[in-house]
């Protein structure tokens, strides 16, 4: 016999779907949530997708997101949907997609970038690539690719 793990519906909040697998963390991560929360959180990771191969889910009561919030899930889960929930029904759903110029949000993975220094310059990163996800620092034209997670404001 074979069992399903169900997951309680939310009345209201936000389910991020078709997130990478493994991503959950880091989409935790950028919503501040963290194991003191006091947020009523559900988290899937790894389970099979058509889609992705595996996905992860993440659940949040009471909460709905802001655009910088969105845009930061995008990075990480560029094929994540968004949906909002209010009493039990998606009464929204989109999916992430990444403005072509970022501000403010990353940092350059360059230790020698002006963005990087003492001076007061806001990092820039332009969106070369939307999935896989390719920014390229406008400053010193350094390109990120890879752990973009570990470089997030």
């Amino acid at each position: 016999m074979e069992r399903e793990l169900k997951v309680k519906p939310i009345r209201n909040g936000t389910v991020i779907d078709h997130i990478a697998g493994g991503q959950a963390l880091n989409v935790l991560k950028i919503l501040g949530i963290s194991g003191t929360t006091d947020a009523s959180v559900s988290v899937v990771m790894n389970v099979p997708s058509k889609r992705l191969g595996k996905k992860d889910i993440v659940k949040v009561e009471e909460r709905e997101l802001g655009e910088d919030e969105v845009n930061k899930i995008a990075l990480i889960a560029p094929s994540a949907t968004i949906n909002i929930v209010r009493e039990y029904a998606v009464v929204e759903k989109f999916e992430v997609d990444l403005p072509c110029e970022i501000m403010g949000v990353v940092r350059c993975q360059n230790p020698s970038c002006i963005s990087n220094t003492q001076e007061p310059i806001k990092s820039r990163m332009l969106v070369k690539r939307k999935n896989p996800v390719l920014l390229r620092c406008v400053y010193c034209e350094q390109p990120l690719t890879e752990r973009i997670a570990d470089y997030l404001i």
